[in-house]
C-alpha cells in the first residue's frame, strides 16, 4: 500500500494520480488510433475531455448515493454523533482526541462512548481526495454525454465508441493499480496464495477492527483477496482482446464497444463476490455494481447477437449549394 506519492514539495494521492494518468494516456491513444482510421482528432480529444469530466462527477455521485454512506454525508454536517464511530480496539475506550488521531480513526473521541468520531464536516462530500469513485457512476454518465457530442458534432458516435472500447480499459488498469496502492476496493479474508495484508490504518484494517476481526495494536490486517489486482489483470486482458478486435476490424460500428462492455459486466459482477468494502446493497444479495452489471450484459448481448449497435446512427441531411 502506497496511498500517496511524495514529491518533496506536494503529495499526490496514488489513486486519483494513476486515474487522471491511465485516461489521459487512453484519451491520447485513441485519437492517435482514430486519426489513423481518418477520423476527426479534434473530437476525439473533445469528446474524450468531456467524457472524463463527466465520468468523475458521475462516479463521485454514485458512491455518495449508493454505496452505503450517504447519511454518513448528512450526518457529518448535520450531526457528526450520527455517524458510527471506531472504537481502538474491542472493549477499549478512547481517553483523548489525541488517540483517535494517531490511530487514524478520527479527529475526536467521544467522551460518552468511548469511540473514535469526525469533527463537523459540511464539505466533506466534495473532497474528492479523501477518495469515494463509484466507476459504473462514470460509466453511466459519460457514455451519453459522449454519444450526446457526437451526435452534435455529426461524427458517427459508433466508430468513436471503438475506440473507447478499448481505451477505457486501459484507463481502468491503471485506476485499479492506483486501488491497490490506496488500499481501497478491497476482498473479503482470504489465506488463499495471492492474498495480501494491508498496513495500519488501511481500509481493510478499518473494516476488520470496526467488526472486531482485529485489535487496535494489530501492525497490518488479515490477509485478503486483491480484488483491486484481480481487476486491474483482467481489464488488462479486456483492453488487449479488444485492441486486437479493433485492429482486425470490427463485423460493424460498435463492436468492440460492446464487446469491452459485455466483457467488463461478466467480470464485475463475479468479483464484487469477493469484495469486503462498503458499495451498497440490494434485496439482501447484489451489490450496485452487480445491479447495473446485469442490464448492461444483457444489452451487450443483444447487440452482439442482431450485429447492429442500438441506438442506430442518426441520418444527417446532406447539405447541397444555393
Amino acid at each position: 500500500m502506497h496511498p500517496s506519492f511524495d514529491l518533496g514539495f506536494i503529495q499526490l494521492p496514488a489513486y486519483f494520480t494513476l486515474l487522471m494518468v491511465g485516461f489521459t494516456l487512453a484519451i491520447l491513444l485513441a485519437h492517435a488510433e482514430g486519426v489513423r482510421k481518418g477520423l476527426d482528432g479534434n473530437t476525439i480529444l473533445d469528446c474524450g475531455l468531456l467524457m472524463l469530466a463527466t465520468g468523475l462527477i458521475g462516479s463521485r455521485a454514485l458512491h455518495v448515493i449508493a454505496d452505503g454512506q450517504f447519511m454518513d454525508y448528512i450526518h457529518l454536517c448535520t450531526d457528526p454523533s450520527q455517524v458510527p464511530g471506531l472504537a481502538l480496539g474491542p472493549g477499549v475506550h478512547c481517553a483523548d482526541a489525541d488517540q483517535c488521531v494517531r490511530a487514524g480513526l478520527g479527529d475526536l473521541c467521544d467522551a460518552t462512548s468511548g469511540l473514535c468520531r469526525q469533527q463537523q464536516d459540511c464539505l466533506r462530500v466534495f473532497k474528492i481526495w479523501y477518495g469515494g469513485y463509484a466507476y459504473y457512476g462514470g460509466f453511466l454518465l459519460a457514455v451519453p454525454s459522449g454519444l450526446w457530442f457526437l451526435r452534435r458534432r455529426r461524427v458517427s458516435m459508433w466508430q468513436v465508441a471503438d475506440l473507447a472500447g478499448w481505451a477505457i480499459a486501459l484507463g481502468l488498469v491503471f485506476g485499479r493499480t492506483g486501488c491497490l496502492l490506496a488500499g481501497c476496493c478491497f476482498g473479503e479474508i482470504s489465506a488463499g496464495p495471492t492474498s495480501l495484508a494491508f498496513p495500519r490504518h488501511s481500509p481493510a484494517w478499518d473494516k476488520q477492527l470496526h467488526l472486531h476481526q482485529i485489535t487496535a495494536s494489530a501492525t497490518q490486517s488479515l490477509p485478503v483477496h486483491p480484488t483491486q489486482l484481480y481487476e486491474a489483470l483482467a481489464c488488462a486482458v479486456i483492453f488487449l482482446v479488444c485492441l486486437w478486435r479493433y485492429r482486425k476490424g470490427p463485423r460493424f460500428d460498435g463492436q468492440i464497444f460492446f464487446l469491452f462492455m459485455l466483457q467488463y459486466a461478466l467480470f464485475r459482477f463475479s468479483v464484487e463476490f469477493l469484495r469486503a468494502d462498503d458499495r451498497g446493497e440490494w434485496f439482501g444479495l447484489l451489490s450496485t455494481s452487480q445491479l447495473i452489471s446485469l442490464p448492461l450484459l444483457a444489452w451487450s448481448i443483444w447487440v452482439l447477437w442482431r450485429g447492429r449497435a442500438w441506438p442506430s446512427e442518426p441520418i444527417f441531411p446532406v447539405k447541397t449549394g444555393a
